[in-house]
């Protein structure tokens, strides 16, 4: 007795815990000791108080051993939820490493959208390893979802959809909806469709339990919805649902066929990879995880190492043009990489902008102009500030008025340079059809460098000779 209430009273405790904090060390350690005591009760308790979301984050802060230990241990307990909660590295190690009957039950509690993302990124044995533990009729649907093109709202769409004839009453939805045991366990609106599956109208939950019973759901359905067409990128239906605030929204197909729908929850998640891959994009990370091995992270950071090595030698080229000057003028040597630096900051930051606002879209054709004028003389005045501030302190510091004005014009240069190629280099990828975070940082890097420095010992060549 004494027992069963200290673990009830330690479930709650993590609930609570989790309530106020989420995911916190304490309710970890108590995983992982009853991992490590092999209590499978104490385990069950403690993961029953937890979010899928929170489970899922603690299996990517765990070890691979003590990940293995505690799947083991939860059995057939597993909510297939977590799966599709999981980074992609952790969720495939963990689905190669199930039980078959485990998976199967795991699987089978999932809607069609969240099999597809599961299964999307296997190879065709995993695949099919997965599909043959669903019914015909969801087999089927997962199928036709994996022929759409990645990245697609064909991918994203879920296949299980509420609709209704518009000749039905509200009396006639509200007894469907009661009686059917099929329905998907989220969904928001009720879609109207034709007699050829064509979407007309869309009716809120809302909506349509707040209104007679023998109203026609033709009197009520909103015909301004958006939908989506199978082959639109998910980038084009996360910034329709950002900027329209839209909470679920049909897709059809080429024949404008009702072919599934899409939800907020799907279309955020969306939202989050499009972020999330330009900031991975900007810092030459690629696809990385963090629960990813050491020779994958080092390979997949090697390539753009090398890329910007390569730039480094292309600068160094140029310091090596001015060898003679640098020898004569030591100073030079400790002030050139301010110039470089400075540059190369301020083009980064207004890069960071500029990639942002082309993926929201708000950096168009009719506000380009004054967007690039806008950061040159951004640039300028930051630009003419440094100057001054390095100026004077290195004219100071080496008793030399002529080496202050030139590190001050080399910066106000720079500065400008950076706030243009930050707008510029980005914009002009982005014109011709390649992802503008994905080399941008490294034009910019090397555009102010190789100015920067040619700048600097370029001026102190002519005014110091």
């Amino acid at each position: 007795m004494s027992e069963t209430v200290e673990e009830t009273s330690g479930a709650a405790a993590t609930a609570d815990a989790v309530h106020e904090d989420g995911l916190n060390r304490e309710v970890v350690e108590r995983v992982l000791a009853a991992v490590e005591a092999d209590d499978h009760d104490a385990l069950v308790a403690i993961l029953d108080a937890l979010h899928p979301a929170d489970i899922a984050d603690l299996l990517e802060q765990v070890s691979r051993g003590e990940r293995r230990a505690l799947i083991t241990l939860w059995g057939v307990q597993l909510d297939g939820a977590v799966l599709s909660e999981l980074e992609e590295g952790v969720r495939d190690e963990i689905v190669a490493e199930l039980p078959d009957h485990v998976l199967a039950q795991a699987v089978q509690e999932l809607e069609t959208d969240d099999v597809v993302y599961l299964a999307e990124d296997m190879d065709e044995p995993q695949q099919e390893r997965i599909l043959r533990f669903l019914d015909d009729i969801d087999r089927a649907a997962v199928e036709q979802s994996l022929k759409y093109d990645d990245y697609s709202a064909g991918r994203l769409m879920q296949r299980e959809v509420v609709v209704a004839p518009e000749h039905w009453s509200v009396g006639n939805a509200i007894d469907f909806l009661r009686n059917e045991e099929w329905l998907p366990e989220s969904f928001y609106d009720l879609i109207v469709v034709s007699p050829q599956m064509h979407p007309i109208g869309t009716i809120s939950l809302g909506r349509l339990m707040g209104s007679a019973r023998k109203t026609r759901l033709k009197e009520l359905m909103a015909e301004d919805f958006r939908s989506f067409r199978v082959d639109q990128s998910q980038e084009d239906v996360a910034y329709a649902f950002n900027k329209y605030h839209l909470i679920s929204a049909p897709v059809v197909d080429g024949d404008g066929r009702l072919a599934g729908v899409i939800t907020i929850d799907d279309a955020m998640e969306a939202l989050e990879e499009e972020t999330e891959e330009d900031l991975r994009l900007l810092a030459g990370v690629g696809d990385e995880e963090l629960s990813d091995g050491v020779v994958e992270i080092a390979r997949g950071r090697f390539l753009w190492l090398a890329v910007n090595l390569l730039t480094a030698i292309m600068a160094a080229a140029i310091i090596g043009i001015f060898s003679d000057t640098i020898e004569l003028h030591v100073a030079l040597a400790a002030l050139s990489p301010i110039v470089a630096s400075m540059g190369g900051n301020a083009g980064t930051q207004t890069l960071t902008v500029a990639v942002r606002a082309l993926a929201t879209r708000k950096l168009t054709a009719s506000n380009m102009a004054r967007v690039i004028g806008r950061e040159g003389v951004v640039g300028l005045l930051n630009g003419i500030g440094f100057a001054a501030l390095m100026g004077v302190l290195s004219a100071l510091y080496f008793s030399d008025q002529t080496i202050g004005l030139v590190i001050a014009l080399a910066i106000t240069g720079n500065m400008v340079v950076a706030g243009l190629s930050g707008v510029l280099i980005p914009v002009g990828l982005d014109r011709l059809g390649v992802d503008p975070a994905l080399a941008s940082g490294t034009f910019v890097t090397t555009m102010t460098d190789m100015f920067g420095f040619f700048a600097f010992l370029g001026l102190a060549t002519l005014m110091l000779s």
